[in-house]
């Protein structure tokens, strides 16, 4: 008979298909996890919504999404690795810093995955089906103790550019990020000439670091132009600001 971990890894190639948080029944409290570096373990709560139990999974990585969990490297251990979850029921991880080293002077980023795996019903035990497995994915931030600022300013410290498209199709906007923090984007739009060009897939630019995002449908650049955006909370609470947008 198989152990619980290997029917587990087995499952974890099918959870690359559909990756993500739709269709799970096992949920995590909170969109991110925030880790302050000087704490010896942080809990997160997982609750399984479904009428049934389901077998959970979870490990963490460094921002490969198709890494395997015998493939993490994250210097995290999670307890329990492995375990069944009764309907309607909760379940407390532990999530514990192994002390590897880590950048003092900002912000690392790494993710949790959480394998949701829904049992096989007895109708089906003489019948061939087809099993998916959920996996929902949320950042851990590993924060330093003392980081000068705080995450809730790095927002409207971020500056703006607009720079030609890497197609050269269109422009994109640069977004570059004097802090020590991770600045996370729920959406991003440029306005200028009475118009109002979108992206709305969001993205993150890194601590000391710069990121470009594609905008829909900008052929030329508008005249005094500005960008609005939503950023992310350590809570997962959304934040609109604007700020001006250099050409």
């Amino acid at each position: 008979m198989k152990s619980l971990r290997q029917i587990a890894y087995g499952l974890g190639l099918i959870a690359a298909l559909v990756a993500g948080s739709a269709g799970a029944s096992v949920t995590v409290g909170g969109t991110r996890v925030v880790y302050p570096l000087e704490n010896r373990e942080m809990t997160v709560k997982l609750t399984n919504d479904r009428s049934e139990p389901s077998l959970v999974q979870v490990w963490m990585d460094k921002g490969n999404a198709a890494a395997k969990p015998g493939e993490a490297s994250a210097p995290f251990v999670l307890t329990p690795p492995i375990f069944r979850m009764d309907a309607g029921k909760s379940q407390t991880l532990r999530m514990m810093y192994t002390g590897d080293a880590l950048p003092q002077d900002r912000e690392s980023v790494f993710w949790l995955n959480v394998l949701d795996v829904p049992p096989k019903t007895a109708k089906d035990s003489d019948v061939n089906t087809l099993q998916f497995a959920f996996r929902t994915r949320i950042k851990v931030f590993a924060r330093p103790k003392g980081l000068p600022g705080t995450a809730d300013e790095a927002p409207a410290k971020v500056t703006w550019k607009l720079v030609p498209a890497v197609d050269n199709k269109g422009y994109e906007v640069k977004a570059t990020n004097p802090t020590a923090y991770y600045v996370s984007f729920g959406n991003i739009n440029v306005v200028g000439g009475g118009q109002t060009f979108s992206n709305d897939i969001g993205g993150m630019v890194e601590p000391h670091g710069s990121a470009q995002f594609p905008i829909k449908n900008m052929k030329t650049a508008p005249a005094n132009a500005r960008v609005k955006f939503s950023t992310i909370s350590d809570f997962g609470g959304a934040v609109s600001l604007d700020a001006p947008l250099a050409p």
